[in-house]
């Protein structure tokens, strides 16, 4: 049993802390909004700052909105930087700057500890149902010390590369995901306007060369109209501004990344910012004047 530290308890850190506490490790635990009552009738220690669960842990994990969230945990007052010492390991499991992360992690690794980078994919269900996909930049001695730990929050964990390489894959991840979503919710808005049944239309291609778990999982979102969130818009938009950002530093065009960052806009800017990425569909229904049926 280990313990372990666990910072930001949204609708992914709060079903990730909860597998590791089934897994039989004692957190302690800290959020902004609070931490839910529920987690502390199963052991787990409720702390009043960052640097409060990282005094009592060996293992600081980080499950935070964006970069500045994340800095401000890590190096702010009362913040985890504040209680390091030699040997502790510090996990961040949020979706930021790759370029931001190779600084946070030099700053950590100077304080004589690890830090690893391991955002994930999966959304609420794969929380939920500890399977997440794991994506890790660090030292491969930190990463194997901490393997057992992402085991019990995931299924497909690997160790892409150094520290910043985890964020990387992660912006990777994020623009297909967007790019799908935006398959899906052209074909459904093109079968719903020329008169077909959307959701038969789906069920047909999910046996087929277009099927995908977007199209699964999105596809039938979309249809239902069930836009409450396992991912927000908002999230996703901060996500394709860290992959736009990085491809005009380095000088790489994204046109289609663009685009869907372009309709996700359009979604916020009717009130859709909270919603579930699979509501990009509404921004194409308003262009094309038809709301699938």
């Amino acid at each position: 049993m280990a313990n372990i530290g666990f910072i930001g308890l949204g609708i992914m850190g709060k079903p990730m802390a909860e597998n590791l506490i089934k897994g039989g490790h004692q957190l302690f635990l800290h959020s902004r909004s609070g931490v839910p009552e529920d987690l502390v009738k199963t052991g787990a220690k409720a702390c009043q700052s960052a640097k409060a669960v990282t005094s009592q842990s060996d293992i600081i994990i980080l499950m935070l909105p964006d970069t500045p969230d994340v800095e401000k945990v890590l190096f702010g007052h009362d913040g985890v930087a504040e209680a390091l010492s030699l040997g502790k390991v510090v996990i961040d499991m949020s979706s930021i700057c790759p370029i931001e992360t190779k600084k946070f992690a030099k700053k950590i690794n100077d304080l004589g500890c690890s830090y690893v980078d391991a955002p994930v994919s999966g959304g609420e269900v794969g929380a939920k149902s500890a399977s997440l996909t794991i994506m890790c930049g660090a030292d491969p001695d930190a990463f194997e010390k901490v393997k057992p730990l992402f085991e019990l929050m995931g299924k497909n964990i690997t160790l892409v590369g150094g520290n910043g390489d985890g964020q990387t894959c992660k912006v990777c991840n994020q623009i297909i995901v967007a790019l799908n979503i935006e398959a899906v919710a052209e074909a459904l808005v093109f079968a719903s306007k020329a008169g077909a049944d959307p959701a038969k239309v789906r069920q047909a291609l999910m046996g087929g060369f277009a099927a995908s778990r977007i199209l699964e999982v999105h596809g039938e979102r979309m249809i239902k109209r069930t836009f409450t969130p396992g991912f927000r818009i908002e999230l996703h938009q901060k996500d394709l501004s860290l992959a736009l950002s990085g491809a005009r530093a380095m000088g790489v065009s994204l046109p289609n990344t663009a685009t869907a960052q372009e309709l996700f806009n359009s979604c916020a800017a009717h009130g859709g910012a909270q919603s579930d990425h699979s509501a990009m569909i509404t921004a194409l229904e308003h262009m094309a004047h038809h709301t699938i049926k």
